[in-house]
């Protein structure tokens, strides 16, 4: 299991200005949904004096995209546009006391958005950097300039450093020769020697290996996180019920403030990351309204 602050479960159990900002007039989006994370970031800037007033974030993917995009916006509130400019992905991991090597491809995506939301409110193009041929990692999207922007700004030595602030190379890992040639180029420009033989910047924290579950432990686990997370959501008028587990997909009931909510696929992400950190495996958590379609299915 990553080790994570008490920052970074503060704003993932408890986010700030999660939702759209009702009046804002800066938009940012970046991520997708098909590569595991997507945020919009919407923020309130006042005309004269370009200081962001309000802001706002609609996140979907793990915990710690979540306590990110929630840590950013507090940061940024208070802030003009061109000191909002100045927020690094290193500071958000700061204002979190850190994230686990392998999370802060996350605090990078909030300060995406950020630059993403600055341009749309200056009525410019904002762009990833994507240049024609220099698409490095297909299963993620991610081109050489990203990577060598990350490189230099959080002197990375490795592939697995790359794929941590990045996702680069976490797929199908047919881009690990391009990222070492990345790696070499960048740190010779610094004078310095690539090795590949190097530690990661920050060694990742590796779950204790246990037995596989059988499905009625399966099953209390689930039922046990479940029940640590029912506080938080009761105390916005909502609530959540194991209806069936199968295999390792479990379906739950959003009742209450949750059902219907425009947040439900946000806080059903959260318990599923919730549930793989604490057993130790993956866990898929669906609606339980998706059973009827394994039922029509199997009488088909």
């Amino acid at each position: 299991m990553w080790d994570y602050s008490d920052k970074v479960k503060e704003h993932f159990f408890n986010p700030k200005n999660a939702g759209a900002v009702a009046d804002a007039n800066a938009i940012g989006e970046v991520g997708s949904i098909s590569c595991g994370d997507a945020l919009r970031l919407t923020l309130k800037v006042e005309d004269t004096t370009e200081i962001i007033l309000d802001a706002g974030f609609q996140t979907f993917g793990c915990g710690s995209a979540i306590a990110s995009s929630s840590v950013l916006t507090e940061i940024v509130k208070g802030m003009t546009l061109d000191e909002a400019l100045k927020v690094t992905n290193q500071d958000i991991a700061d204002h979190l006391e850190g994230l686990p090597p392998e999370k802060m491809h996350c605090s990078v995506m909030g300060r995406e958005a950020l630059q993403a939301a600055i341009a749309n409110y200056r009525g410019e193009e904002w762009a990833d950097d994507h240049e024609e041929g220099a698409l490095i990692c297909k299963c993620f999207a991610i081109d050489a300039v990203m990577i060598e922007e990350m490189v230099w700004a959080n002197k990375l030595r490795t592939v697995q450093d790359v794929t941590n602030f990045t996702k680069a190379g976490g797929g199908c890992a047919a881009c690990h020769e391009d990222i070492e040639a990345i790696l070499e180029k960048v740190l010779a420009e610094k004078g310095e020697k690539f090795d590949p033989e190097a530690a990661p910047v920050s060694k990742p924290v590796v779950a204790e290996v246990k037995g596989p579950l059988t499905n009625l432990q399966r099953i209390k686990k689930i039922e046990q996180v479940l029940e640590s997370l029912r506080p938080s959501l009761m105390a916005d008028g909502g609530d959540v019920e194991l209806v069936e587990v199968i295999g390792n997909t479990a379906y739950v009931n959003m009742t209450g403030a949750c059902s219907g909510c425009q947040m439900a696929a946000m806080t059903i992400a959260g318990i599923q990351q919730r549930l793989m950190e604490v057993m130790g495996e993956f866990i898929k958590v669906v609606p339980a309204s998706e059973m009827a379609k394994l039922v029509n299915i199997a009488t088909a």
